[in-house]
């Protein structure tokens, strides 16, 4: 678009938009300001992003990108879920089984830096690091004849409830409006740029590739392909495909070098599609032009509008399952980055909301029904060096990217990661074998897209055997969510292999006889001999703890399915005789079998995986064993608070487990501040997306616990959030529950389930035995919990 073609850009208005530029163009209108709603459910800006960790993202749990917002020149970096480096390959060390006997021994005999040297050489895999996540690449928009300083009350925002990222400003007495949007029912990510008066759109349209390529343009069409890169030795084994259809109403399309131009549109749709030759970790029969030709032919006859209404409405369906108010106040109106920097200085309850509501945002985004599970950066990532690789760190991150998604109404969304057990089972199967010499199946630390299980990073962070275990965890949680005897049928082989696989490698630990885990480490801590001394131990308190979830929800499983009532004996049997938890010198739960605790050289150290035990386990609780509860509240203090984003987060469901909603609402308000979100609210330094998730579900934790069919109402509310409601929580039981408190006291609880059963109710000393009916809400009221209307 010309200055000739009906601008008229007065020197006025070049005046005050360089003004607008110096002041980082935050210049809304007063109908702008009007417009702007409470800040539960929207992340807004002033000024485009200026790096990657300030643009926002959008996913249809496939493919997503990051949108910058910009004016003259617009950026959305590009993901598909398939894109990682290298191909299938084998990890196992082949001098593992045979030097196992005799790390176990070195272990048992207290010479552990010996054990951990021998570890390193014998049983890491190889190669000793997996494959990496990688970008796709960019979407480039040019529209070089709107400068960024003629711009005029400039907004970007992220709606959390359409599902769409906007960028308006206004150039020339003409309000340009630009909205992407990721639909997860078309699979394809979908651009509309539109002005409100006619032929006033310009703009050039590029695609680059992040991986090796070549570009070929079509008239209205780029198309990218090209393979993946190796890494580590491992050779590059994928094809990716990208394609990007740009359509035009009014105007007249033009070549570009690179690229494909429009000139004096009236709107533009710009459409892409990824994917890569990948159907599964052994199979990569794929064909993604294919693919991606026939979602871009369907796409095209829809348009914008259609895309855009499929993609809200599947969205919506999620998303509206649960909604929450934890009331408001004049900052909810400001900037989202604002929001942030006042964090401790300003009441902003609405941003622990929007908090909340993001990490449900990012679940569905990251994570549906045919897509990969969400790995350490979720679905997003700019790096062809992503921090630790962005793969499945399987000894907290990914399980915490999961912990919101039974209580806040995204079952659905761990399609994903059951579908990454089924496939851990099968390449865990060949290392328990190989390396251990035993039956069932084993996952270690970490996994990455071809679904290696055996251990990496070298033994002082990867000798842990305990992922696969972790991981069936969540499977037992979404049946007892659920409640579907089929479902539950279709996983028990998956949890039995799990738990048949420690049946035979248990050791009994010649100072105790106690069976314990041996080689083993408490994730990620040094006992002995400074930050980099050894880790590598027999049964610390997580791995006893892990165990005895696993044995009893196998066992439990079987039971309800009828089945194996020989194993599920042997199991219980088995778990008896696991080491047990034990109160250390300073009051504080052991993390090891040896009271190291007050020597372990890193007392702030991020992880408190011996906390596993309070949560999410539900094995020491703050009613029925009081001594453990209260020596896991003087581990925790001891811990401190002064760690990581996701560890913050872990901190503070502990919190809210234990009861101390101030204690957890604190640690909250530090994962919501600038030290450990950027701008775009992404857990910061570097960017893992496991403390958003992880904090979604402190939320939930603080107004709702439940298990054993105990429902806990306002168990950790804290006295910043006085009054508020939520909608939608569920517990065990196919259980919905509605909450609604005034001035820190219950107004009215709604049970329901299409399950019925029987439940027991509480709120604080208050118990209530109640009895659902099938499909039939029960409402309490008040601190009473009397039966109404």
């Amino acid at each position: 678009m010309a200055l000739s073609d009906g601008l008229h850009i007065t020197r006025r208005q070049i005046l005050q938009g360089s003004a607008a530029a110096a002041a980082g163009l935050s210049l809304p209108s007063a109908s702008h300001a009007q417009a702007q709603t409470t800040g539960a459910h929207r992340l807004w800006y002033r000024k485009p992003a200026r790096e990657w960790v300030e643009a926002l993202p959008v996913g249809n749990g496939r493919i997503g990108a990051m949108v910058f917002g910009g004016i003259s020149n617009e950026k959305l970096q590009l993901n598909e879920d398939t894109l990682w480096t290298g191909g299938p390959y084998e990890s196992v060390n082949p001098a593992a089984r045979a030097a196992l006997p005799e790390v176990r021994r070195l272990v048992f005999a207290g010479r552990y830096a010996e054990a951990q040297k021998l570890a390193d050489t014998a049983l890491m895999a190889r190669p000793l690091s997996q494959m990496s996540y990688q970008s796709f690449g960019e979407l480039l928009i040019d529209m070089p004849e709107i400068p960024d300083f003629w711009a005029r009350e400039y907004r970007r925002e992220l709606d959390l409830d359409s599902a769409t990222a906007t960028t308006v400003f206004t150039v020339g007495g003409a309000t340009f409006r630009r909205e992407v949007i990721a639909c997860p029912v078309h699979q394809v990510i979908a651009v509309r740029i539109s002005a409100d008066k006619p032929g006033r759109i310009d703009c050039g349209v590029t695609l680059h590739a992040a991986q090796p390529g070549s570009l070929a343009v079509e008239r209205d069409t780029l198309i990218v392909t090209g393979t993946n890169r190796d890494e580590h030795g491992v050779a590059a084994a994928l094809r990716f495909a990208g394609r990007v259809q740009v359509l035009h109403e009014g105007g007249t399309l033009e070549p570009r070098a690179g690229g494909i131009g429009v000139r004096d549109a009236d709107s533009v749709t710009i459409l892409v599609a990824m994917a890569t030759n990948y159907r599964r970790y052994d199979d990569l029969r794929g064909d993604p032009l294919a693919i991606i030709n026939a979602q871009i032919d369907t796409a095209a006859k829809i348009g914008f509008a259609g895309i855009a209404a499929a993609a809200t409405a599947e969205h919506r369906r999620l998303y509206r399952a649960v909604a929450l108010d934890l009331g408001t106040s004049p900052a909810a109106e400001q900037p989202t980055d604002a929001r942030i920097a006042a964090v401790g200085t300003a009441e902003d309850p609405a941003l622990a909301t929007l908090y909340f509501n993001y990490g449900r945002y990012l679940l569905i985004g990251s994570s549906r029904p045919g897509s990969q599970p969400a790995n350490l950066q979720g679905l997003w990532n700019d790096s062809g060096q992503p921090p630790w690789g962005s793969k499945y760190t399987i000894n907290i991150n990914t399980e915490m990217n999961y912990w919101p998604a039974e209580p806040t109404g995204l079952a659905e969304c761990t399609a994903p990661l059951i579908a990454l057990v089924r496939d851990l089972a099968e390449t865990g199967t060949k290392t328990a074998r190989e390396m251990y010499g035993a039956r069932g199946w084993v996952a270690h630390h970490n996994t990455d897209l071809w679904r290696a299980t055996a251990p990496i990073d070298g033994a002082q962070w990867g000798m842990w055997a305990m992922g696969g275990a972790w991981l069936c965890t969540h499977l037992w949680a979404r049946y007892d969510y659920g409640r579907d005897l089929a479902y539950l049928r279709s996983v028990y082989p998956l949890m039995r292999g799990a738990a048949l696989f420690f049946l035979d490698t248990l050791q009994s630990d010649p100072n105790t006889g106690h069976l314990v885990t041996n080689p083993s480490m408490s994730p990620e801590n040094s006992h002995s001999g400074g930050a980099n001394g050894p880790t590598i131990c027999a049964g610390p308190a997580m791995d006893m703890e892990l165990l005895r979830d696993l044995f009893a929800q196998t066992a439990q499983a079987a039971k309800a399915l009828g089945l194996d009532a020989d194993f599920a004996r042997e199991l219980l049997a088995t778990r008896a005789k696991l080491a047990p938890n034990q109160i250390g010198a300073q009051g504080q739960l052991q993390e090891w079998q040896a009271d190291w605790d007050a020597a372990a050289p890193e007392q702030n150290h991020r992880h408190v995986s011996h906390l596993y035990g309070v949560f999410p386990s539900h094995q020491i609780d703050f009613d029925e064993t009081p001594e453990l509860a209260a020596a896991a509240r003087r581990s925790l203090e001891r811990r401190g608070d002064d760690t990581g984003g996701w560890g913050t987060a872990w901190r503070a469901n502990l919190w809210a487990r234990l009861r101390d909603g101030d204690r957890a609402h604190r640690q909250l308000m530090l994962l919501l501040g600038s030290a450990r979100v950027y701008p775009d609210l992404l857990n910061a330094n570097p960017f893992q997306i496991d403390g958003n998730f992880g904090g979604t579900a402190a939320v939930a934790e603080m107004l709702l616990q439940s298990h054993d069919d105990q429902i806990l109402l306002l168990p950790a509310l804290p006295r910043a959030w006085p009054t508020g409601s939520v909608r939608g929580l569920r517990a065990p039981g196919a259980c919905t529950i509605d909450l609604e408190w005034r001035d820190g006291q219950l107004v009215h609880a709604t049970l329901a389930s299409p399950l019925g059963g029987k439940r027991i109710v509480r709120l604080g000393g208050q118990r209530v035995a109640v009895t659902l009916k099938a499909g039939q809400p029960l409402r309490l009221v008040g601190p009473a919990l009397k039966p109404g209307r």
